[in-house]
């Protein structure tokens, strides 16, 4: 079985002050064979090169968004990167096809703790109905939609030693994805991928 190619599109407007989605981002840096983009340094005008873009689209078979959560989305260069990138004729219509099959998820960060983001808690809303738009996406495009990996209450994580095994299992993730060893249609039906506990240990013992 051959290794699966991952794209990382990382987005962060402000990343002197990231303290969760930066190291997150240098750590996938380290992890051989993973292409690693960051959309803000590439483009900082918005120009984004579509052609480009596709074609990073297909040369990998597994794409990740990672992002800190935004006013319940994305920062503004990735909503802009799927605008004009995902566009007629490529990813969807008649003819746009060139994406089924490839595989789609989310790495993200939320200020909030993970009780803020349930029916009863302040914002209502479980994370990955949030995320439905890209969810929805996915399913346009005819990619297969792989729960988020979500750290909440990201603000705090360093201090209470939540980063370092964050990342370490990250880590571990992207190495089983690459090595297409994830039972992905188990993982749909799950809101958050953490809640398969150990999920990257099991599979790398």
């Amino acid at each position: 079985m051959k290794n699966n190619k991952v794209l990382i599109l990382f987005a962060h407007p402000a990343q002197s002050r990231s303290e969760v989605n930066l190291p997150l981002f240098r750590a996938s840096q380290r992890i051989k064979g993973v292409t690693c983009v960051d959309l803000y340094a590439e483009y900082p005008r918005f120009r984004i090169d579509i052609k480009r873009e596709q074609q990073r689209l297909l040369d990998h078979d597994v794409v990740i968004f990672m992002f800190p959560l935004f006013w319940y989305s994305t920062p503004s260069i990735l909503k802009e990167w799927q605008d004009l990138v995902l566009e007629y004729g490529f990813a969807y219509g008649s003819e746009g096809n060139a994406l089924h099959g490839k595989t789609l998820m989310c790495a993200i960060s939320a200020g909030g703790a993970q009780e803020a983001y349930q029916r009863g808690g302040i914002n209502h809303y479980h994370i990955d109905e949030l995320l439905t738009p890209i969810e929805r996406t996915a399913a346009l495009i005819g990619m297969n939609y792989l729960p988020p990996y979500v750290l909440f209450h990201a603000r705090t994580a360093a201090d209470e030693q939540r980063l370092t095994p964050h990342i370490e299992q990250w880590q571990s993730i992207v190495s089983t994805l690459q090595s297409n060893e994830l039972d992905c249609n188990a993982l749909k039906a799950l809101p958050m991928f953490q809640e398969l506990q150990n999920i990257a240990k099991g599979v790398t013992q």
